[in-house]
């Protein structure tokens, strides 16, 4: 079955329509008609024949025929039952060569399962990502140990900057520290509204995370991702009322943080990484389970 004009939004609503298909925004589902954009966030992407790419929420294919035409083997997750049986039927022969493989359902509830399936995880991550997609698989695979060599996201652009955002600065969240943990993230490119069908009511920003190589491990991953969301919970609030409503308990809340010589008026916005970390392991030496 051959695939749509991808730069033309009137084929693309035509696409829709013959299906009888609708855009849902629960699913963040708007389609990058800018030829351009598309090569340059799979020329980010670093791929070739043989690289492995797993693509979050392929639509009608845009990007995952950009990635397939790099050579690359690509498995796609996608939640809307319509699109999947389109890019099956898009893509099967790709599918037929096993370059192609699709994962049909939430991505959230799925990648587990397939990871185990398949037994490592592949090169590269892909996707054009809602705020609450993006927040919970990257904490997902990091907290799972698993990282990906390089990821390019496109997401709303608050989203990015606080991805991006540096200790101290009014973006930087516990999301950042998230991010910051794991990969070296730094922004590509700003996508318009226009660049876009249908057209999103904000701006996008596309991002790329490289893996760290050298990767600051901490002694537990998950109590690690809950602390320091708890830190940012209030941000008003300095690191010691925060962790103090985190723990149920002031006495360890004061000998936490007197362990790990972090200064308990300090707001978490100012810590580094390194602090945070270090926070997180004397929790884990004085017993917290979380």
């Amino acid at each position: 079955m051959k695939t749509p004009d991808y730069n033309s939004s009137s084929e693309l609503k035509n696409v829709l329509d013959a299906n009888g298909f609708s855009m849902q925004k629960k699913f963040g589902q708007n389609f990058l008609i800018n030829e351009n954009a598309r090569k340059k966030l799979i020329d980010a992407l670093e791929i070739d024949d043989k690289s492995k790419v797993w693509e979050v929420g392929p639509g009608l294919g845009a990007m995952t025929s950009e990635i397939l035409s790099r050579g690359a083997e690509l498995t796609c997750f996608e939640i809307d039952h319509g699109f999947a049986k389109l890019v099956s039927e898009f893509f099967d022969d790709e599918a037929k060569k096993g370059k192609f493989h699709l994962v049909e359902g939430d991505v959230l509830k799925t990648w587990k399962k397939y990871l185990e399936e398949q037994g490592s995880a592949p090169d590269r991550f892909f996707g054009n990502l809602p705020y609450n997609i993006a927040a919970t698989i990257i904490a997902d695979t990091i907290e799972n140990d698993v990282r990906f060599e390089k990821c390019v996201f496109t997401v709303q652009k608050e989203v990015a900057q606080r991805m991006c955002a540096k200790p101290g600065s009014d973006d930087y969240s516990s999301f950042s520290v998230l991010c910051q943990w794991a990969y070296d993230v730094k922004p590509l490119m700003d996508l318009g509204g226009a660049n876009f069908w249908p057209k999103p009511n904000v701006d996008s920003r596309s991002v790329v995370f490289t893996k760290k190589e050298d990767f600051p491990r901490c002694k537990e991953p998950k109590l690690f991702v809950k602390m320091q969301r708890a830190l940012f919970s209030s941000r008003r609030k300095n690191v010691r009322n925060n962790l103090t409503a985190f723990l149920s308990n002031g006495d360890l809340c004061a000998q936490a943080l007197d362990k790990a010589g972090i200064e308990p008026q300090k707001r978490a916005e100012v810590l580094t990484l390194e602090e945070t970390l270090r926070l997180s392991d004397v929790l884990n030496e004085l017993g917290v389970k979380k």
